[in-house]
């Protein structure tokens, strides 16, 4: 690990990676749930989730990629809505064998309104898989090099002083792109989902039975300790929330969790803030579950507040 954080650090303070980047603000969108651009809102990026499969025959939920790009590319460049192809996720993978097929993958999806490609890395992709997918991801860099890619990972946020951070898929992530030497790559971190309230996993507010995990704190936690364990730069860590209930239990991003998380990567410089997702930012009806991909689950939060706080200022 040590040397893996020296080659990681090296890299950091060289080339484009040092610079300062646009911090990209928008939200994830469900594809399943249905995809459309947002005239109203057009500053903010649209994550388009998830790609998956084989790059060369991936699949948009039960849609394929080529009957998907001509049904959703045309509309976005027509509406003047930028949007990023995001691949893999937690339900599937995404792999890629080789530069080539990397490069027809992204063709498909390729106009003036692109902004990027994200590869959201959770499933359990071998370490020759994620190598694959790094190395076409740092050719396509160097061949677009305004393109912005980015990286998925889970995180914790650890506050006892350990920099607890990524997991191990992530740790096979950091040693792909120390290897092919891509520096530009943006490290966008799951801020959601830590575990229960203790400081190995987030920033605890309350103590005893009122112990939680501080979902804005921890969002900017896990920035540090990313920027302090494997020496990325600041200007190369997004953050993705997840609005209202995570998936477990306590783990509640509220409104104000959300002016600290934005408020917080813009002092700090970041490439990003996301959220979980644009279908998700309303409340819920009577009889949803806990969670739902179609609501946050906080009585008394209205439609659209999350979007409002974290795309505020979006350009």
């Amino acid at each position: 690990m040590k040397t893996l954080r020296n080659l990681l650090c090296a890299l950091a303070v060289v080339g484009p990676a040092a610079q300062a980047t646009e911090m990209l603000q928008g939200p994830y969108v469900d594809v399943t749930q249905g995809l459309r651009p947002d005239a109203s809102r057009a500053a903010e990026v649209r994550i388009w989730a998830f790609a998956t499969g084989d790059c060369t025959n991936e699949r948009w939920g039960q849609v394929d990629g080529a009957t998907f790009a001509r049904q959703q590319v045309a509309t976005f460049v027509a509406a003047k809505q930028r949007y990023v192809v995001s691949t893999g996720g937690e339900a599937a993978g995404f792999t890629c064998a080789d530069e080539r097929s990397l490069a027809k993958f992204i063709a498909r999806y390729d106009s003036k309104m692109l902004a990027g490609l994200d590869f959201d890395i959770e499933r359990q992709q071998t370490p020759a898989q994620i190598g694959a997918l790094v190395r076409g991801a740092a050719a396509l860099q160097r061949q677009r090099p305004a393109m912005r890619i980015s990286f998925t990972l889970a995180t914790h946020a650890g506050s006892d002083g350990t920099s607890r951070s990524l997991n191990a898929t992530g740790d096979m992530v950091m040693a792909a792109l120390a290897a092919a030497r891509f520096d530009t790559a943006i490290i966008n971190l799951m801020v959601m989902n830590y575990g229960s309230a203790d400081a190995r996993w987030c920033v605890v507010a309350g103590s005893g039975a009122d112990a939680r995990c501080d979902m804005g704190a921890s969002a900017l936690q896990a920035a540090r300790n990313v920027h302090a364990k494997y020496g990325v730069p600041y200007a190369r860590i997004a953050l993705t929330a997840m609005l209202g209930e995570n998936d477990v239990a306590g783990n509640v991003t509220t409104p104000a969790d959300a002016e600290t998380l934005l408020r917080g990567a813009r002092e700090r410089g970041l490439a990003g803030v996301h959220w979980w997702s644009l279908g998700r930012d309303q409340p819920c009806e009577a009889g949803q579950p806990r969670v739902s991909p179609a609501c946050h689950g906080l009585p008394g939060v209205e439609a659209g507040r999350f979007g409002a706080v974290l795309g505020a200022g979006a350009r």
